[in-house]
Parts: C-alpha cells; structure tokens; sequence
C-alpha cells in the first residue's frame, strides 16, 4: 500500500488530485473551527461534554465536532445526504424519473440538480430547527434578524459542505461526500483517546474495561475489513466462436457479487433518516425523542427500540441501494451477447433470475452483519456503561469502508496509467518496426 502511495505521487494528475483532495479536507476542518454569530458556543461544548452519546454526540462525530462548537458547518453533509435519500426514493417510485436517469445526460444532470435545491430547503429547515432548540436552551440570545442570520449562515454552511464533496468526487480521489464524513470521524479519534485516558486516571473505569474496548475495537476493524471485501464468485463459461480465421471465447471466468454491494450507503442513510426523527420529535416531545437516539446511561426500552429501528432501516436501505446500483438483466444480456453462461443456467433472463436471487441471499447476510457491527459496541458501551467508547461500530465502518474505497481507487488509477504506459510503448515499437 505504501509502495502505491509512492507511486502516486510520481503521476502528475493523480498527485494534483491527492493535493487537491487535502486541501479541501483541510478547508474543511478550519470551517469546522468557525463560530456561527450569536451562538455562545463555550455553553455548547459544555452540555456535549455533560451528557456524552445519543444522536447529538452521533451527528457531532460525523460533523467532526462542528456541532458542539456551533459553527458554521454546524448541520454537515446531513441536508444533502437527507435530500439524496428522497430522490432516489422518488426515481425508484416515478418510472418518468428512472427514464430521465438511464436515458441521457442531461436527464441525470436535472435529478443532480432537483437534489442540490432539496438539499438547500433540508439546510434551511434543519437550520431554523437548530436555532430553535438553541434558543429554547437559552444559549442564543440573538433578536430576530440576529436569528435569521444565523439560519443563513448555518445554511450557506451547508450548502459549502455539499460543494467541497461535489468538487472531491470530480477532481479529487474517492466519493467526496464520504470523505468528508471521514475526516469529521478522524479528527475526534485524539480526543476520544484523551477522554478514555481522563477516565482512566481520574477511576472512572477501570483497565479491564478499557482493555476490553481496545479489543472489541479491533475484531469490529477485522469484520468491517471481511464485511466490504467478501465476495460470492458465480463461475461463468464463455463459449468458443470463430470470426474469420481467429477462434474468440473459450475462457473460464467469475462474476463477483460483494457481500456488502452498497458499502458504508445504508450505515450514513439510516443514521441521517435518525437524525430527521430526532430534531422532529424534539418540538413535540424531548422524552420521546430518545426512542431515535442511542444513550449509554438511556433506559433499557428506549435503546432497544432504537436498536431495531437501526436494524431496519440498515436492512432496508441495504436492499435499496443494491437494487439502484446492481442490475443483474444487464449483466445477463452482456453475458448472453458474448455467448457467456453459468454452468447449469439458460441465457438471458434464467441467468438474471439466478444472480437475483443469489444477490438477494448474500445481501441479507451482509446486511445483518452490517447491523450488528454497528450496534454490538454501542451495546457494550451500554452494559458497561462506558461512555468514552461511544466511538463506536457505525463511526469505524464509515472509516474503514471509505479507506478501502479509497485506496481502490487509486490503485485503480494507477493500473489504468500503467496500462496506458504500456500500451503508448507497444504502438511506439509497432511504430518504429512498420517504419523500418
């Protein structure tokens, strides 16, 4: 992996996408430092540091500690995320929108575009609801246009969030909005160290306890790595066929199904629908808000109705995403067109029946692995009833899941480059023989 990394740097464009890539993460991060007016921001910290875990500690971690800092970065990825969830719901619902999708370009650019202004009026509503509750807890004292100051800042935030991560996945390396969320993760990994330290020393737990997380820590590192990079290969036979005087086919390959085919998509999905949950039942209601929201010290009913709506919603999300992003009729067609078969299987549709219902089967088990390395440490934390390891299986999927992607990806440009390479030296040479 080290040895990629060096060569990355050796490639020009792969190198001014890795800078560029850095250079966001790290507007990112000073943002996130940025105070929105009006917000005593010292009294926030303070409430975050006073009752660890639940949602709000959940949705700071991802903000990268934006949230309790109020600042201008306050709300995130979330509106987008919240925005995306919508239409991809809308385009599996509306046949005219998944026509607009497939179809052509400027389809797809239009749906981009609707999901960019859901995104901003998500912003704006989550904005004036944080400003409320704000408000409520005494800690804007702002007057009215001192508060629609701050919802138009807190949404231009926003809406500056959704452009860096639009402008990573173009000219960066890997998918932006998740690298966002990453950085927001890694940045509270020195404080949660110091925190479990704090709690150390000061006999608040004990070593056992602390030797105990280190522990769970690294098998849910392990069973995230099994989780992203398990496969079912379906062996596929390509038959012979003669055009002119060659002989093409004959080949024996694999369609590899990933166990996790939507990645780190439902763990971010189900915590932002949470999230949506939370801040709307927060006006009608403070007690039953904590049915949507994980507390290490919460009442036993509470974490376990949170517990399986999690579950659900990762379930569902799991289906849904693979459904948008997997066609298995194309993939027969392709096969069909280039006479290839699964041993004991008719072409065409027999074929796209069978890889259905092999997806569905693997992306149940994926799916329920998925849930519990995201649930079995907040379980822990609960029956241990330590907070400092609030760090949990959700937050490490998303980091582990977005460096694999990551590295992929740019080992994945540096094969293609490579491949250039070897193809511009082998028409040289072809070249250079024809003129001689």
């Amino acid at each position: 992996m080290l040895g990629s990394f060096a060569d990355a740097f050796r490639l020009p464009d792969l190198k001014r996408r890795i800078l560029f890539t850095l250079g966001v993460l790290f507007i990112f991060r000073v943002g996130a430092h940025i105070p929105t007016p009006g917000v005593d921001a010292n009294a926030i910290a303070n409430i975050f540091k006073s009752s660890p875990g639940g949602m709000l500690d959940f949705l700071n971690t991802f903000s990268g500690g934006a949230l309790s800092q109020a600042s201008i970065f306050s709300l995130g990825v979330a509106p987008y995320i919240n925005s995306s969830i919508i239409m991809q719901l809308l385009v599996v619902i509306f046949p005219f929108l998944e026509k607009m999708q497939k179809d052509n370009e400027e389809g797809r650019k239009k749906i981009i575009q609707w999901t960019r202004y859901g995104a901003i009026l998500f912003a704006v509503v989550q904005a004036v609801g944080l400003t409320t509750l704000l408000r409520s807890r005494m800690l804007f004292a702002g007057g009215g246009l001192d508060t629609v100051l701050a919802v138009l800042t807190v949404t231009a935030g926003s809406v500056a969030v959704m452009w860096m991560g639009e402008e990573l996945s173009d000219h960066g390396v890997g998918n932006g909005i998740s690298l966002l969320i990453f950085a927001g993760i890694v940045s509270r990994i020195p404080d949660a160290i110091l925190q479990t330290g704090a709690l150390l020393f000061s006999g608040d737990t004990n070593i056992l306890a602390v030797i105990v997380g280190l522990a769970l820590m690294v098998a849910v590192v392990a069973g995230c790595i099994v989780l992203q990079e398990g496969q079912r290969r379906l062996p596929v036979q390509y038959a012979k066929r003669v055009v002119g005087n060659k002989i093409y086919g004959g080949q024996s390959t694999f369609i590899p199904l990933k166990v996790n085919q939507s990645g780190v998509i439902p763990i971010i999905f189900a915590g932002s629908i949470l999230m949506f949950f939370v801040f709307f039942t927060g006006f009608i209601s403070a007690e039953f808000a904590l049915f949507f929201q994980f507390t290490p010290n919460g009442r036993w009913y509470q974490n376990l109705v949170y517990c399986v709506v999690s579950s659900l919603l990762i379930l569902f999300f799991s289906y849904f995403y693979t459904t948008v992003v997997f066609n298995p009729t194309d993939i027969a067609n392709n096969m069909k067109k280039y006479g290839g078969f699964i041993l004991g299987i008719r072409p065409g549709q027999p074929t796209a029946d069978y890889i259905t219902k092999v997806m569905e089967r693997i992306t149940l088990g994926g799916a329920v692995f998925l849930a519990l390395i995201a649930l079995v440490p907040n379980l822990m934390s609960w029956v241990m009833s330590v907070n400092a390891f609030y760090f949990g299986g959700t937050a490490v999927l998303i980091v582990v899941g977005v460096a694999l992607d990551t590295v992929h990806q740019i080992e994945a440009q540096l094969l293609m480059r490579h491949y250039d390479g070897i193809l511009k030296k082998s028409r040289g040479k072809a070249g250079s023989l024809l003129r001689m």
